[in-house]
């Protein structure tokens, strides 16, 4: 998923395999996102990333990972909200 204009990520098929191919695609679709919207001249600033991890007995747990100080992420992730609410 490239980001939220890409679909609806819930109709996505699973895809099995290797947690880490599937995590580096998602990073590798998100660039070329950015690559397109953004052209060369562009930096990368603060990330979060969320990701679902489902284990094989079903128990469903959530990674989140930021770079900067909790107060950006928090502000980032209610940016983030709001974006993915308009898109609805």
């Amino acid at each position: 998923m490239a980001g939220p204009e890409a679909g609806d990520p819930g109709n996505e098929p699973e895809v099995p395999g290797d947690p880490r191919t599937r995590l580096m695609q998602e990073v590798a679709d998100q660039m070329d996102a950015i690559e397109t919207d953004f052209g060369d001249g562009y930096q990368i600033g603060h990330v979060v990333t969320i990701v679902e991890v489902i284990q094989p007995d079903g128990n469903v747990g959530l990674r989140v990972r930021s770079n900067q100080q909790p107060w950006i992420s928090l502000g980032m992730l209610q940016f983030a909200q709001k974006f993915v609410e308009a898109q609805i």
